[in-house]
């Protein structure tokens, strides 16, 4: 999507920030706005789209990491505690927050809620705007 917007095949689109920055930067795409709650770290002077005025486009990106439902509780926490010890490595921690990730720790229940928690707000969007799969 980005190359075909640098490419002028589409007027718009709403890439994940991390692939677009090195655009941005260059100055290939013109960024109008960002969906997180927060300005970006590297680009401060893109607005939110709450700045710009619109409220309910806010969207945060978010990342995991996913196994199978039958993984025992121990490999499971045993994988939690070794994504969390790299992840806080500073050589790590530098290499994502220069591609915009900044990683926000949680247990792999609050993980869960959070994906529940989306799938009823997206759920509630296709409801309401009556989407259906074409």
């Amino acid at each position: 999507m980005i190359a075909a917007v640098v490419a002028g095949h589409i007027p718009v689109g709403i890439p994940l920030l991390p692939p677009a920055v090195p655009q941005i930067k260059e100055g290939s795409l013109r960024a109008l706005a960002l969906t997180s709650k927060m300005r970006s770290r590297t680009l401060p002077d893109i607005p939110t789209v709450a700045e710009a005025g619109y409220p309910i486009l806010e969207g945060d990106q978010w990342l995991g990491v996913f196994v199978p439902a039958t993984t025992p509780k121990e490999i499971i926490a045993t994988l939690h505690h070794r994504i969390v010890e790299t992840v806080a490595l500073p050589d790590m921690k530098g290499r994502l927050e220069a591609l915009e990730f900044y990683p926000i720790e949680s247990t792999p229940e609050e993980f869960a809620d959070r994906i529940r928690v989306e799938l009823e707000r997206w759920r509630t969007v296709i409801r309401v705007a009556n989407i259906k799969p074409e």
